[in-house]
């Protein structure tokens, strides 16, 4: 039904709109495209470039896809990304979102994920968040759906802590 990924990955781009005049990498399975030239994909590979803003996501994926609205495997590891961009809020389809290896230093924007029902698979070492001590706790708490994180599969116990870890903290903040 749905072809490959849209290989966009290692560009040398700092800016998305720098990649809508470049074609994607041509990988074994051939990428289909539609009437309109747009590909017939639901994945989009951005990784190993220096994006440092998400800006023009939207308009990338508007841009590269046939259907963007049903983006569902979405690869933006080895960027310069420092934050969660609200952007990614709005791709409501998604399933599989790579941040690894980026720049992300701040742990509380994760919450922002949580407005993507469909999120399984998140992936978010390799970034200065991760050295919070409560990383896995939080991001589990927030995100109750995953089934994997960082390419390690989320366990009964592990959403079992992170519930009474999240349940703990909120009584932290109501009596401060």
């Amino acid at each position: 039904m749905y072809g490959p990924p849209v290989d966009l990955s290692f560009k040398n781009i700092s800016r998305l709109t720098d990649v809508w005049i470049d074609e994607p990498h041509h990988g074994l399975r051939p990428l289909k495209k539609n009437s309109d030239m747009k590909y017939l994909s639901v994945s989009l590979r951005l990784s190993n470039n220096h994006i440092t803003d998400l800006h023009d996501l939207p308009g990338t994926i508007n841009h590269f896809l046939a259907e963007p609205l049903h983006l569902a495997w979405l690869d933006l590891s080895f960027n310069k990304i420092t934050h969660i961009d609200k952007v990614l809020c709005e791709l409501t389809e998604l399933r599989v979102l790579y941040l690894h290896g980026n720049n992300i230093f701040i742990l509380s924007e994760v919450e922002r994920l949580s407005m993507l029902p469909h999120l399984h698979t998140l992936t978010l070492h390799g970034n200065v968040i991760e050295t919070n001590k409560t990383y896995r706790n939080r991001v589990i708490s927030v995100l109750p759906q995953l089934k994997s994180m960082d390419f390690s599969a989320v366990t009964k116990q592990e959403r079992c802590l992170a519930k009474i870890w999240h349940r703990s903290n909120k009584r932290k903040q109501i009596d401060i």
